[in-house]
């Protein structure tokens, strides 16, 4: 017989009991923890927790749970959220011109790799549309001119709100779409917007990084996704990764080299995200693997 499951994520101010007091409700409510990870922060004095269990007493609805569970997370001044643990996020991904990010996610979404539904792909080029059709997922067309003004800028993002809106969508990823987000936009897609940058930041920012990386002789490429926000490339990072590079290579061979790093990071970054494994603490994040 299977159960419902659920995801339970909460933080607050750290103190003694939590994992006691969380774990006691489960078990008195018909519960059975799956598994269960937690972390107490000493800078933030903030503690997280993350538990994936069953429901297995039927006359225990996901409304009185809710409920009974907020009671309790009010008296420790929790943040918290549960989650259907077998419910598909609902993704819109953006793309421009590059599309190897967008390529190796399809792909990880239609061989089940990625439980998530995809319900959109937006972008502003058309050079996707096709690879959109083949795997019958909604292609929008949105142009934005080279050096529009704000008033052109808002109404095209405008129009991609009233797809995320539309959609239902959960999670917006920017897979190499090469447009600046309006302050607005990030506010209307807090925590819930991953971008994935081609370079380890902070460093080699802006154009061509693998070029600038090549000039400065490193040893190191990398790549790192993280929350979108109106700091530009300065939100919570999720994930970063690196690959190994010699003197021998030339700046096309480390664009092919980062190319395939910034795959596998974004795709990390959004597999953690559906499956609700990020937790924010301030500017940086929780992520329980």
């Amino acid at each position: 017989m299977s159960y419902p499951e659920y995801i339970l994520t909460l933080s607050c101010l750290d103190q003694r009991g939590i994992v006691h007091r969380v774990s006691g409700f489960l078990a008195d409510h018909g519960c059975n923890i799956i598994d269960s990870a937690q972390f107490g922060d000493a800078q933030s004095q903030l503690f997280f927790m993350r538990v994936h269990f069953s429901s297995e007493d039927a006359a225990v609805a996901e409304e009185s749970l809710r409920a009974e569970f907020s009671a309790l997370a009010d008296t420790m001044q929790m943040q918290w959220q549960l989650h259907d643990a077998h419910k598909k996020p609902r993704l819109m991904l953006m793309v421009s011109k590059i599309g190897h990010c967008l390529n190796d996610l399809l792909f990880r979404y239609k061989s089940g790799l990625l439980p998530v539904e995809i319900s959109a792909i937006v972008s502003n080029h058309t050079d996707f549309y096709q690879l959109a059709a083949s795997y019958n997922i909604p292609f929008h067309h949105l142009p934005l001119a080279a050096g529009a003004s704000k008033e052109a800028k808002q109404a095209q993002e405008a129009k991609v709100l009233d797809i995320v809106e539309a959609n239902n969508i959960d999670l917006v990823v920017l897979a190499r779409y090469m447009q600046i987000l309006s302050p607005a936009m990030c506010t209307a897609l807090t925590g819930r917007a991953i971008n994935i940058h081609h370079s380890f930041l902070p460093s080699f920012k802006g154009a061509k990084p693998y070029y600038q990386a090549h000039e400065r002789g490193v040893k190191l490429i990398g790549a790192t996704a993280h929350f979108v926000t109106g700091d530009l490339d300065e939100g919570p990072i999720i994930e970063q990764d690196v690959a190994r590079v010699d003197h021998a290579m030339e700046p096309e061979t480390l664009t092919a080299i980062g190319r395939d790093v910034e795959c596998v990071v974004l795709a990390r970054a959004v597999k953690w995200f559906v499956e609700h494994r990020i937790l924010l603490n301030g500017h940086k994040t929780v992520v329980f693997k």
